[in-house]
């Protein structure tokens, strides 16, 4: 019979395993390798994301091995659970890429269900690709037990004509060759040699821009989002993110004492400084929102006023994530935002100390590097992601404007039902110098599931539109896109935002100086559309896309379910 060992660290686990009464659960754990000895241990759950669906996440049954190493090393019994992934790139530009941003509510929900059920005392949430992030923070602040997550590690670049690809290289190659700017040949040997093998997308899209901002958080160790995934270093983050758990058992720090306000402005800063993924905004909202946080679409726009951004990094730049590890990762960019007062040093983090005291030995950036600028040197004094209102956009839509693209466009809209029509229409030419793309019906509930507009919108850049035309949508864009695009827009089309009305030729405006996304047509003209508008029918009345269109709340507050 299991005694009751220390029960301040094992608060969930005694209440399944100790005493009389749960002999049959002890059976059952016999039978997955538990020992004696196990059932007096703090049991931490190892979340592991692992898939061959993804090259993202292909390495991640060995890091969940490492990571229980760790903590059984440390004297805590670890257990090995899986949930799903799927993969944004592979499904982009399909009607599978609906079941992206769904998926993160389902990872949420499944770590819940698993460490709930079970009782684990504390968790090691391993991620890689776009979703799996955001969906295990949700998971670790509904839970509230002592936890860490880590970063399942960036894909080194490929290789072709001695210049580095990543996936977007491929997207973009697309738009070249229906151009006529590349052959076949050209396209297949891109094809072949952008993904070399496992890890997360190269840019800082949004797996590495949301691994960052984690980090800035609080709630990885100290590197975990710059280190390639095939790495001794990541094996090592592993180990010492098992060790870590048990520490964090020990001192009851739990999820909800490290994601705090400052927590979370903190993260904000990081994603703004390194020119972050517009996904962010949705998800560090939704994941604000399940750890009882207020954070809004303003708060990007308060915090983006004092924060430049500074990193040259892809989609917009030139650098790729495996190149900024080697010159230190984020860490020194971190001190020089610390020392100059845009962080908040005193919020703690996993390691059980402040960030500020994770940061005072921190080695600063080699001497001539050019990746990431200096302050009084910024690729853009300001946020590149801008937060508009408007008569389009009443409660908000994300822009991603580096100011490469300029910051203020006028045309006339061209309007698409759905991405594909839109795609189509850009790779047979019909998309001219002037014209603002317009996809509607791709929204949380119109979509359903709210899809990412990378195909479109590397076409645009293949075919060398990117500076003269715009796109607009309320879906959203993968952290690969980069041109003069404009998603998230609040209220979507299918519950009759503004968008729904927009005709060919009505001249729209996006103006990211005065923050507006402007429908030039008369508010009695727009109210007379809106009142003859119907709303389609769903696009599906069964199965986990019609749930999530049922649930799904708006993009201004994080698309989340659990309202």
């Amino acid at each position: 019979m299991a005694n009751s060992g220390d029960k301040n660290t094992r608060t969930y686990s005694s209440l399944v395993v100790d005493g009389m009464e749960r002999a049959p659960s002890r059976a059952m754990l016999h039978a997955v390798g538990f020992k004696n000895a196990d059932f007096e241990k703090p049991q931490i759950g190892i979340a592991s994301t692992w898939s061959m669906v993804t090259p993202c996440n292909m390495h991640i049954n060995h890091l969940a091995d490492d990571a229980a190493k760790g903590v059984n090393d440390a004297n805590g019994k670890a257990v090995i659970f899986n949930t799903i992934t799927i993969s944004d790139g592979i499904s982009m530009g399909t009607e599978g890429m609906k079941y992206s941003l769904v998926s993160r509510e389902v990872i949420a929900d499944s770590i819940e269900t698993v460490v709930g059920c079970q009782g684990f005392d504390g968790v090691v949430a391993i991620g890689g690709c776009d979703k799996n992030m955001p969906g295990c923070m949700i998971a670790l602040s509904r839970l509230n037990r002592p936890a860490i997550f880590v970063y399942g590690g960036t894909i080194l670049p490929g290789c072709h004509k001695e210049k580095k690809l990543d996936v977007v290289s491929v997207f973009e190659a697309v738009g070249a060759r229906a151009n006529n700017k590349i052959d076949d040949a050209e396209l297949k040997a891109i094809e072949e040699k952008a993904i070399p093998g496992a890890g997360s997308c190269g840019g800082m899209y949004t797996a590495n821009t949301m691994a960052s901002a984690i980090e800035a958080l609080g709630m990885s160790l100290p590197n975990s989002s710059a280190q390639a995934a095939v790495s001794e270093d990541k094996r090592i983050d592993c180990e010492r993110a098992g060790a870590a758990v048990l520490e964090l058992l020990k001192n009851n720090i739990k999820p909800s004492d490290i994601m705090t306000k400052q927590a979370f402005e903190n993260a904000i800063t990081i994603i703004i400084a390194l020119g972050g993924s517009t996904n962010a905004v949705l998800h560090i909202i939704a994941m604000a929102n399940a750890a009882n946080v207020d954070i809004s679409l303003d708060d990007f726009t308060r915090i983006g006023i004092r924060v430049p951004m500074l990193a040259d990094l892809k989609p917009s730049g030139r650098y790729q994530m495996a190149e900024l590890i080697e010159i230190g990762g984020i860490q020194p960019l971190m001190k020089i935002l610390l020392d100059q007062g845009l962080l908040h040093g005193n919020c703690l983090t996993v390691t059980g100390k402040t960030l500020a005291e994770n940061l005072a030995d921190v080695i600063p950036y080699p001497e001539g590097q050019d990746m990431i600028r200096p302050l009084d040197n910024p690729i853009k004094k300001d946020s590149h992601l801008a937060i508009l209102y408007g008569n389009l956009a009443t409660e908000g839509a994300v822009a991603k404007i580096t100011g490469k693209e300029g910051l203020v466009f006028s045309g006339s809209a061209k309007v698409f039902e759905a991405e594909e029509e839109a795609l189509q229409s850009i790779l047979n030419g019909d998309i001219v110098q002037g014209d603002v793309i317009v996809i509607r019906y791709e929204g949380p509930k119109g979509g359903p599931g709210m899809r990412e507009m990378l195909s479109p919108t590397s076409a645009v850049m293949g075919k060398g539109l990117g500076q003269d035309v715009a796109l607009i949508t309320d879906g959203r864009f993968s952290g690969g896109t980069h041109g003069f695009v404009v998603g998230h827009i609040t209220p979507e089309a299918y519950v009759g935002g503004a968008l729904a009305i927009v005709e060919n030729g009505d001249k729209i405006t996006i103006d990211a100086e005065t923050k507006e996304l402007t429908l030039h047509v008369e508010d009695s003209i727009i109210a007379q559309r809106l009142e003859k508008w119907q709303q389609p029918k769903p696009k599906y009345t069964r199965g986990v896309l019609a749930k999530y269109a049922k649930l799904v709340s708006s993009a201004s507050k994080g698309a989340v379910t659990d309202n």
